[in-house]
């Protein structure tokens, strides 16, 4: 029922794997994400699979793969894997998430949250509790809270930093593979460039991307102070990592299973939010003493540009996404 990890995912990346006692585990799962091994996210991901092990006297056992084991195709092509069941467990962006669940782009709607805390909130709450029930009729089941967190996104030119919308004009953006990311950028001006998290640092350093947008931790992680100069600190867009499990094998599980896993899906998500809000917090003094250049942003009038663009994914997300998103927000989007 669980399976074992995907035939074409083949090992390339070394897994962290929580064995039961031999000949013991009634369950194995395989666990992606698209973050580097030495991430917050694997370390509580690593510890969580540990824990679930432990507590059910080993009768589950699990494999977490950093990078998504380096699958080729890496986010799109791991979604894939878990809406057909051949990997069980995987964390993955909304607006990446929104290619079989159109509503899960909500979470990407620029300019809606004030901080990382702020999203949390709202995405364990009733816009959450809807995204749930849209993704499970798609088979994918999400967590109760299940929002691991990226953060607030920031831009990393190469060349120059951003002040202005006007400033974007003609930048070639390095953007994931989601239909929000693409249609917000280009509304601004940019030349949108989707890529693989993986793959940022060869197309900042090829010149394939002006810059990029993400927060400051994966900034970090993936080395991008090497190859970017400046930080424009637009806090433009939330993200975090949501925890998908393959609906049927969910719900295949026995009840015990099922409460142990929700229980410790919910602690590791509120430590990993707590690491990655106290890292987002320290690396600008980090990043600034490594060379890279900081500027505060005015969002203003980036948010008068996207007049048009709210009003066209209203329309897409629907009214009752919208009224949910504006009520989490305190404000409306337009």
């Amino acid at each position: 029922m669980a399976g074992a990890a995907a035939g074409s995912a083949s090992l390339l990346v070394r897994p962290l794997t929580v064995f039961a006692q031999a000949g013991k585990a009634e369950f194995r799962f395989t666990q992606y994400h698209n973050q580097v091994a030495e991430s917050s996210l694997h370390k509580r991901l690593a510890e969580m699979w540990a824990a679930i092990t432990k507590e059910t006297n080993g009768r589950v056992e699990a494999q977490v793969f950093p990078l998504n084991n380096n699958v080729n195709g890496s986010d799109p092509a791991a979604l894939k894997l878990l809406v057909a069941g051949e990997i069980q467990f995987f964390t993955l962006m909304g607006g990446l998430l929104g290619t079989v669940v159109p509503v899960a782009e909500i979470q990407q709607v620029p300019f809606a949250f004030k901080s990382a805390p702020h999203a949390h909130q709202v995405v364990d709450g009733a816009l959450g509790a809807y995204i749930r029930e849209e993704a499970a009729a798609k088979g994918i089941h999400l967590f109760p809270v299940a929002a691991f967190d990226n953060g607030m996104r920031q831009i990393t030119p190469v060349t120059k930093p951003i002040v202005v919308p006007a400033d974007l004009k003609g930048l070639r953006m390095r953007v994931p593979a989601g239909q929000m990311f693409d249609d917000m950028f280009r509304t601004l001006g940019c030349v949108p460039v989707t890529i693989n998290s993986i793959d940022i640092y060869a197309a900042l350093k090829s010149g394939k991307a002006d810059a990029q947008e993400n927060p400051l931790a994966l900034v970090d992680n993936f080395k991008l102070y090497e190859v970017v100069k400046y930080i424009s600190m637009t806090n433009h867009m939330w993200s975090g990592f949501n925890q998908m499990a393959h609906l049927p094998t969910w719900r295949g599980l026995p009840a015990d299973i099922q409460q142990t896993i929700d229980r410790n899906v919910t602690k590791a998500v509120r430590l990993q939010r707590e690491d990655q809000e106290a890292a987002n917090g320290r690396l600008r003094a980090e990043l600034t003493k490594r060379g890279l250049i900081f500027n505060d942003v005015d969002q203003a009038p980036f948010r008068r540009q996207l007049s048009g663009f709210y009003k066209t994914w209203k329309e897409k997300l629907g009214s009752k996404a919208w009224s949910l998103l504006e009520q989490g927000a305190g404000s409306t989007l337009a």
